[in-house]
């Protein structure tokens, strides 16, 4: 087990002794607080120049909210500069890492990658950048879009949650209180659900050509605690991933052997790695 694996177990058994250890949680630690810094001063700012008639974004939305006579005891400043901080976080570490594992993909499957841009071809050209109302007409490039997040499972156990109130499920007792995680893992990967579990196969996401929707398909997890921004990270992954692969063909470099070696952090990531773009 590597330090960067073990440091996080050490800090979850003993979180008032490793507070005071040196570390690689240290620098987390530091650049957390950074970031909650950073943040900080945005709602300040926003607190300055604030006016309730001209509502500009999520913040002065809160502050809104903040402000009504009947506000409830859950809205206030604290709970805004995390939700921010979700916002942020949520909002770029999982698109970044998804598209990162994307482009790893088609250099190690080139003939994929080919079929793609086949169809890019075919239905936005070159003259243009891609578009969402092209998603529909191109469903092996959307195929291969799933097919990365489920390979790829970045989020493996999910977010944790926490039981509100004492609950049975599946006979099991749940105190209130308790801390759930999901693994989203054993649906993902269910042999049982997927024809090539361990294979990186488009395919499984295809029927007579066309898009198939599968109900096993649950990297933003499911249910009313679905991840909130779903439908912003499938937007952006389809024309992120789909502007490069237009404009770009991705290969290993000379002498390079791309593999699929991970590191777990706040997501589970590809190692660092050496690619090639080169211009269509």
């Amino acid at each position: 087990m590597s330090l960067y694996a073990l440091f996080p177990q050490l800090y979850q058994s003993l979180p008032t002794l490793m507070k005071h250890m040196p570390g690689p949680h240290q620098t987390v630690f530091k650049n957390w607080g950074l970031l909650k810094s950073f943040v900080r001063e945005i709602i300040d700012k926003h607190k300055e120049d604030w006016n309730p008639r001209e509502t500009r974004d999520f913040i002065d939305a809160y502050l809104n909210e903040m402000a009504k006579e009947d506000v409830t005891p859950s809205f206030h400043e604290e709970n805004l500069l995390h939700s921010v901080l979700d916002l942020f976080g949520a909002g770029t570490e999982t698109t970044s890492t998804t598209l990162r594992w994307a482009l790893l993909y088609m250099a190690l499957h080139p003939d994929i990658q080919a079929r793609v841009q086949e169809e890019i071809d075919s239905v936005i050209g070159q003259s243009r950048l891609p578009a969402l109302e092209d998603r529909d007409r191109m469903p092996y490039t959307n195929a291969v879009i799933h097919e990365v997040q489920r390979f790829s499972n970045i989020v493996p156990l999910n977010v944790p949650r926490v039981a509100t109130k004492d609950t049975t499920l599946a006979g099991f007792f749940l105190p209130k209180g308790t801390v759930l995680l999901s693994n989203l893992t054993s649906v993902l990967h269910d042999k049982d659900e997927w024809e090539t579990p361990d294979v990186f196969n488009p395919g499984h996401f295809l029927e007579n050509g066309q898009f198939r929707k599968r109900e096993a398909f649950i990297p933003f997890s499911t249910g009313k605690r679905s991840c909130l921004g779903e439908l912003l990270a499938r937007t952006e992954l389809f024309l992120f991933f789909t502007a490069l692969i237009q404009k770009f063909t991705f290969q290993a470099p000379e002498n390079v052997t791309l593999t699929l070696d991970f590191r777990m952090g706040f997501t589970l990531a590809p190692q660092p790695y050496k690619i090639l773009a080169l211009s269509r």
